[in-house]
C-alpha cells in the first residue's frame, strides 16, 4: 500500500456554484484500487519524473491525482478524448466539448506543437473500467491532445505535462470536468448538460421520446441556430407546463401569467425541486402530448421555409425555439390541459396554412407605444415582458383559433399591458390596506 502523500495541494474552485462546492472534503486513506491504478500508470507511461512521482490529494473533494510529464507517443497510443461522464449508465454521451477545428487558437496550437512546444496541464483519469486499450481518459485539454497527435505524426515526441486522477467517483469526475473546461470558457449550456447527466438520463430520454431530440442525440453544449435544444430550454419547457397547470384559465385575465425561464450555468433549485416532487413526471400523459405537439410545431415552422426557395431571414425557421415562445407555449399547454376544445386549438397552430405557423413576419411588427426604438418586435427577446406577451397571444389564439394574426398580436400586447396595470393597482391597494 502506498503512503497517503496528502501534501495540502488544493485546486482553486471558488468559481464553482454551490451545488459543486458542497461536496465532502474528507479524503480518507488511499484505497487499494487507487494504489493499484497508480502503480499501473507508472509502469505503462514511465513518467519523466519516475520514480519520484507523488500521489497527491485534492482536499476539497478527496480526489487522488499525480502531476508529471509523459512522452507524446505514450499519450497518443494509450489516451483517448472519447470520454463519457457516466461510463456505466450513459456511456454513449460525452462530457467534453467538441473539437473546434476552425478556431485560430487551435491552429496555433498545432503549429506550436510541430515546433516542439511542450504543453502542460492536460487533465486525465487513469482507468481500465472501460476502453482498456486507452487507459488514459482525457478530460481537459482535448485541443492540446490533438495538436500533440498531429506533431507526433511528424516525428515530434516531446514530454508533456499531465495531471492524472485515479478512481474518481461521479461527483469528483464532474468537478474535474468543470475545472478543466474553464480553460476554454465553459458555456452555461455545457455546464447544464453535465449536471443533468449526473442527475440521470431521464430528461434526455424524454426529449428523444417525444421527438424534440433526435435518436441518440444529446443536448447542445452551446446553443446554435438549427442545433439541438439546450438543457435550459428543456427544463424551461417542462417547468412552465406544470406552472401553467396551476392556473385557473377562467381567471387568466386577473392572474399573473408570465412564464419563467430557467437559469443556466448555475445550480437550478427550482428544477431540482420539480424533479424531486414529481418523480413520475416522465410518465405524465398530458406532458408527453405537449412534447409531441411542440415537436410538430418546430417541424412545421422549419418546413415553412424550405431551403432553396424564397430567401427569408435565417432565424425565421427556428423561431419556435426562441425561449420566450417555447416557455409561453408550454405554459398555456399546461393551463389548458383539461380544456379539450381550447387545447385542440392551441395544438392546431402547427397546422396553419397560408404562412408559417408562428407568422414571424407579423410578429416582428408587433410593438407597443412604450417599447424603445431599438425593439425589433415580438420573438427576439427573452425577458419577462416578452414571455408575458406570448402567454397572452397563445391564450387568445386558443380562444378564437385565428392563429398568429396581426389582430391577435395587437390585442395580446394591449392585454398584457392592461393586465400589468390592473395587477399593479391591486398590489398598491393590498399594501395600503396592510399599512
Amino acid at each position: 500500500m502506498l503512503p497517503d502523500l496528502t501534501l495540502g495541494v488544493s485546486v482553486v474552485t471558488t468559481w464553482l456554484p454551490y451545488g459543486v462546492r458542497a461536496m465532502s472534503s474528507k479524503a480518507g486513506p488511499v484505497t487499494t484500487k487507487q494504489s493499484a491504478n497508480f502503480t499501473k500508470f507508472l509502469a505503462e507511461f514511465g513518467p519523466l519524473e519516475a520514480p519520484n512521482v507523488l500521489l497527491l490529494t485534492d482536499h476539497r473533494t478527496g480526489a487522488r491525482y499525480s502531476e508529471c510529464h509523459v512522452k507524446a507517443s505514450k499519450l497518443i497510443a494509450l489516451g483517448t478524448t472519447d470520454v463519457p461522464l457516466d461510463p456505466e449508465e450513459q456511456a454513449e454521451y460525452r462530457a467534453n466539448r467538441e473539437i473546434v477545428e476552425n478556431a485560430p487558437a487551435y491552429a496555433r496550437m498545432i503549429e506550436d506543437a510541430k515546433l516542439r512546444r511542450v504543453f502542460s496541464n492536460i487533465v486525465a483519469e487513469f482507468t481500465i473500467e472501460f476502453d482498456k486499450v486507452h487507459p488514459l481518459k482525457i478530460i481537459g485539454g482535448q485541443h492540446r491532445f490533438e495538436a500533440i497527435r498531429a506533431a507526433l505524426a511528424g516525428g515530434i515526441d516531446e514530454d508533456h505535462g499531465v495531471k492524472v486522477y485515479f478512481d474518481l467517483n461521479m461527483e469528483q469526475r464532474l468537478d474535474v470536468q468543470l475545472i478543466s473546461n474553464t480553460n476554454i470558457a465553459i458555456s452555461g449550456d455545457l455546464f447544464d448538460r453535465m449536471h443533468e447527466t449526473v442527475m440521470g438520463p431521464q430528461l434526455r430520454d424524454w426529449f428523444q421520446s417525444v421527438g424534440l431530440l433526435g435518436v441518440g442525440q444529446d443536448f447542445a453544449d452551446r446553443r446554435a441556430r438549427g442545433g439541438p435544444l439546450s438543457v435550459q430550454l428543456a427544463r424551461t419547457f417542462i417547468l412552465n407546463y406544470f406552472e401553467g397547470a396551476k392556473v385557473d384559465a377562467k381567471k387568466f385575465g386577473s392572474t399573473e401569467t408570465t412564464p419563467m425561464l430557467c437559469a443556466t450555468g448555475v445550480r437550478d433549485t427550482e428544477w431540482e425541486t420539480l424533479r424531486t416532487s414529481k418523480p413520475d413526471l416522465w410518465q405524465d400523459a398530458g406532458l408527453k402530448r405537449a412534447g409531441n405537439e411542440f415537436a410538430a410545431l418546430m417541424k412545421a415552422q422549419r418546413a415553412a421555409f424550405p431551403k432553396g426557395q424564397k430567401k427569408s431571414p435565417p432565424d425565421y425557421p427556428e423561431k419556435a425555439t426562441n425561449p420566450a415562445i417555447l416557455a409561453a407555449w408550454a405554459y398555456i399547454a399546461g393551463m389548458l390541459r383539461h380544456n379539450d376544445v381550447r387545447l385542440k386549438r392551441h395544438y392546431a397552430l402547427a397546422s396553419t396554412t397560408g404562412h408559417d405557423p408562428l407568422n414571424v413576419a407579423a410578429l416582428v411588427k408587433g410593438k407597443h407605444k412604450t417599447d424603445p426604438e431599438q425593439y425589433r418586435g415580438l420573438g427576439y427577446r427573452t425577458d419577462p415582458k416578452e414571455r408575458g406577451r406570448f402567454s397572452e397571444l397563445f391564450f387568445l389564439q386558443s380562444e378564437n383559433g385565428d392563429g398568429v394574426s396581426k389582430s391577435n398580436i395587437d390585442v395580446a400586447i394591449a392585454q398584457f399591458h392592461a393586465k400589468g396595470a390592473a395587477l399593479d393597482v391591486e398590489k398598491l391597494k393590498a399594501k395600503a390596506a396592510s399599512a
